[in-house]
């Protein structure tokens, strides 16, 4: 192994590029970074401003996985990236809380649509995924608990806006942060 393979741009570089390209095969993942390292080792590019010369040479790692990603998709059809599925799963987590109060069946589906999502997604570490199910059934765990605790009978308006606001702002915000750590 070459020392520039070890250099952090090029670490960083290849850890983007397969961030991006999470959604090919792992066979054609492991093949197209195997390319750009060996391209890299190739290039003897000796510090900091070479390196980043090979890297910009290369192109953006965004650019790269949508090469490849156009390359694995079937004719006609458009490839999910990981970005947009992460966005998918971030939309349908943050609405399902809001859904589960106004039709229970459509929200369940968005909700369980998020968490699959959510889970067969490599863009999260076990935690973030962790955290976005925590915040994704939070309704509906609260929702059931007060109406296991008898507290339908007892609700006003004061009780009705917190609902809302619960139901609105916990997996908003659990969609939020699952958003801001798939940029990095």
């Amino acid at each position: 192994m070459n020392t520039t393979d070890q250099h952090p741009l090029v670490t960083a570089y290849l850890d983007a590029v397969a961030r991006e390209t999470s959604e090919l095969p792992a066979e054609r993942r492991a093949e197209l970074l195997a390319d750009l390292r060996e391209h890299i080792e190739v290039s003897g590019a000796q510090g900091d401003d070479e390196i980043r010369a090979v890297l910009a040479g290369l192109g953006e790692p965004r650019t790269v996985a949508a090469s490849a990603l156009a390359e694995e998709a079937p004719a006609g059809q458009a490839p999910v990236s990981g970005a947009g599925r992460g966005r998918l799963t971030a939309i349908l987590l943050g609405a399902s809380g809001v859904l589960l109060l106004l039709n229970p069946w459509v929200g369940a589906l968005a909700l369980i649509a998020a968490l699959v999502l959510l889970w067969g997604a490599p863009l999260w570490t076990g935690r973030q995924k962790a955290l976005g199910t925590a915040a994704g059934m939070a309704v509906p765990v609260v929702v059931f608990l007060g109406a296991l605790l008898g507290a339908a009978s007892r609700i006003g308006i004061v009780e009705l806006l917190l609902m809302l606001v619960f139901s609105l702002g916990v997996p908003m915000l659990g969609a939020v942060l699952l958003l801001r750590a798939a940029r990095r």
